[in-house]
């Protein structure tokens, strides 16, 4: 319970539950009931459900830049980021993080115990900051740096949800127009009894598999609308399995991807603004070349791009300028190629790279509202042409019997 009265419920590390109560204390916290986590469970897993998401890291580092800055000590300025801290998860983990500093380690050496929260490359940047007695200026490129990954990430979900979401539609209002409108079409026209046209009867035999069993599994009939559902879903998983458990297939699919119309050059773009990016912030706090190329790479998910970077890699380590390695690797385009060289000549590589990242971010954007606004006017097309389908396989036959229908 906190000095307000108010019930507070979380998961700590500690040796016993003397030593929980005396972190508790130290808090600010009474301790009322506790009881022991599963060992084979990690140190917070009995707040799984919940998770620290990358705003919450962007505050984080915003209040120990200010707080830091202002000349606040680190362990009352995590003290007060943890008291003002709304989700469990992050309070419990900023409460070990404090125990650690308190105890004696550094903040890179507290924060790299929370490898799902604080990645490589933010510990890297920390540690550059302890090195220079600067970790405003680490909390600072931090800032910056997630910031950006943030608006990356909206980007790439805005890419990937909208077609989602509108085929989802799209698929639901086909199935439900055959499996529900069609059939009582078809029934009258069988009522009627003429002669159908091929388009009425691809209608009729569409319909038909989506509202027939198609055969039986173990017993149980399996319908088109099942196949329909469940066939793209196997072949997803399968598809996610396979890269999993092979680097070949996984390499094979990633090259696939860079070679799709619009997708290609998007994925291409996204890595080098990612890239470009992390190498800027790691190489602007004092990290080596080398360092930061190493853990640039690692924000690179494509088999494909991730060979190129470590080519880029063995390129450096055997002397090469680093614009000289971009254009060996051929997955820069010649445009980064000149800035890095110019980068390079006139000692400001960083500065370039920041440009290079928020070209491509732009660019990223604009291809994205792109390839939103081609794909808007196609799905909606696919749905004109089914209706004008329906529309005309149920009335086609109708007007071109008509005269036959007619009696005088």
């Amino acid at each position: 319970m906190n000095i307000k009265g108010r019930p507070v419920k979380g998961a700590l590390s500690a040796v016993n539950e003397v030593d929980l109560y005396n972190q508790l204390q130290s808090a600010g916290l009474e301790l009322l009931q506790c009881s022991s986590i599963d060992g084979k469970k990690s140190k917070l897993s009995g707040l799984s459900f919940k998770k620290i998401e990358l705003r919450e890291l962007i505050q984080f580092f915003i209040h120990m830049e200010q707080m830091q800055g202002a000349g606040v000590p680190m362990l009352d300025a995590l003290s007060d980021i943890r008291d003002g801290a709304e989700n469990d998860l992050m309070r419990d983990m900023i409460s070990e993080v404090h125990k650690d500093v308190r105890d004696g380690a550094s903040l890179s050496e507290a924060l790299v115990k929370h490898p799902k929260v604080f990645k490589p490359l933010y510990i890297s940047l920390i540690k550059a900051g302890e090195d220079t007695g600067d970790l405003t200026a680490s909390y600072k490129q931090l800032e910056n740096y997630l910031k950006w990954v943030d608006a990356m990430q909206a980007k790439i979900r805005k890419a990937t949800r909208y077609p989602i979401v509108v085929s989802v539609v799209v698929l639901a209002t086909i199935m439900f127009m055959m499996s529900m409108v069609v059939p009582q079409i078809v029934g009258f026209l069988k009522y009627l009894d003429l002669e159908l046209p091929w388009f009425s009867v691809w209608l009729i035999a569409t319909s038909n598999f989506f509202v027939q069993p198609q055969f039986h599994l173990f017993g149980i009939p399996i319908y088109g609308t099942i196949i329909v559902v469940v066939v793209p879903l196997i072949i997803i998983v399968t598809i996610i399995t396979m890269k999993r458990s092979s680097q070949a297939v996984a390499y094979q699919i990633d090259s696939l991807m860079l070679r799709l119309p619009m997708v290609g050059n998007l994925i291409r773009k996204i890595t080098v603004a990612r890239y470009s990016q992390t190498f800027a912030s790691l190489f602007s706090s004092g990290i080596d070349v080398l360092g930061a190329l190493g853990a640039a790479k690692n924000t690179v998910s494509n088999l494909v791009l991730m060979e190129a970077m470590d080519s880029v890699e063995i390129y450096v380590q055997s002397g090469s300028p680093v614009s000289e390695a971009f254009n060996a690797s051929g997955e820069f385009p010649s445009m980064v190629v000149r800035m890095v060289k110019i980068g390079e000549e006139s000692g400001k590589i960083a500065e370039v790279l920041n440009q290079v990242s928020e070209f491509y971010t732009k660019d990223v954007d604009e291809a994205i509202d792109a390839l939103i606004e081609m794909i808007q006017p196609l799905l909606t097309m696919v749905l004109a042409l089914v209706i004008v389908w329906i529309a005309a396989g149920s009335l086609g036959p109708i007007y071109l019997n008509l005269g036959n229908m007619i009696d005088f």
